[in-house]
């Protein structure tokens, strides 16, 4: 028999191949919940039977992807949301291609994270707070869309809100300073208690650099209890090279923000939430007042 070696052309067609298939991204949903992995094994396609294992395989598949150098991605896998997809699209839920197109979805719509090199076991805690974040996003800009024209001036109320929070913001960071600044917004919402967090480098006062996506959600989140005018609250930890950290608070009080005293701020942190009960001070903390703030108030609305 003989053997034909490969013409350049062949050749260089085939590299090309090679090269192309380098440039398409992958995406892997994933499912990080032992309960999701439940739901999904009623498929008979669904060839896992154990969460652990399965967990096990996606690492290899990961690590086969980025031997490849292929930009890999990684999803959270729905198993509710998946049948849903598939009745409003009249697909069969029982197929690989059905739950490829949905990974392809949840891609593009929900939060995802870039594997970088780090092991599953590392990217999976951050995915999922960046899917709860994107959730707590999502319905923080539902209320805020269905709070409607103010009755008497016609004023968007949800903008209005948006504006305020997006105001206070800026006026929570240039009162803080200097430092590492760590702020969290609580409001308890009609369904779920609504949670977001910011963190701040300030080299000096009006310095501070945040990520906007974070700074987005906070602002998100504050609108929506400002629009709600109920109860919640901001609290703000500052850190500095030499110095005891140093903790502010404000109440949310129909729809203003009102500074706390440092005994509310000792108070809100010494006393266990769920038993009432005290709990010793931390270390190397101050317990401070929260600091007026520029808050236009809800005004004429």
């Amino acid at each position: 028999m003989t053997h034909h070696r490969p013409t350049s052309r062949t050749a260089t067609r085939a590299q090309r191949r090679r090269s192309l298939h380098r440039e398409v991204p992958a995406t892997l949903g994933v499912l990080a919940d032992p309960r999701d992995f439940t739901a999904m094994r009623r498929y008979r396609t669904f060839a896992f039977e154990d969460h652990d294992a399965y967990l096990r395989e996606v690492q290899q598949v990961m690590n086969t992807l980025a031997a490849r150098h292929l930009h890999t991605t990684l999803a959270l896998f729905d198993p509710e949301e998946y049948a849903q997809y598939c009745t409003r699209e009249g697909m069969d839920p029982d197929t690989p291609a059905s739950r490829s197109r949905f990974t392809a979805r949840a891609a593009r719509s929900g939060a995802t994270v870039a594997c970088d090199g780090a092991p599953l076991t590392a990217l999976l805690p951050r995915l999922i707070d960046r899917s709860v974040r994107r959730a707590t996003w999502n319905y923080a800009t539902l209320l805020l869309a269905d709070a409607g024209p103010c009755e008497d001036c016609g004023e968007d109320l949800g903008r209005s809100a948006f504006d305020r929070a997006s105001a206070a913001l800026m006026a929570l960071l240039e009162a803080a300073g200097e430092g590492s600044h760590h702020l969290v917004c609580s409001v308890p919402a009609p369904d779920e208690q609504l949670l977001a967090v910011v963190h701040a480098e300030a080299a000096a006062a009006g310095t501070a650099v945040v990520d906007a996506d974070a700074a987005a959600e906070f602002t998100t989140v504050l609108a929506a209890g400002l629009a709600l005018r109920g109860s919640g609250g901001i609290v703000l930890r500052t850190s500095r090279p030499g110095a005891p950290d140093r903790l502010h608070g404000w109440r949310l009080d129909r729809g203003r923000l009102t500074p706390l005293t440092a005994a509310e701020v000792f108070d809100a942190y010494c006393t266990d939430a769920v038993t009432g009960e005290p709990v010793p001070p931390e270390p190397g903390v101050e317990y401070c007042a929260g600091r007026p703030l520029p808050d236009p108030g809800p005004g004429h609305h």
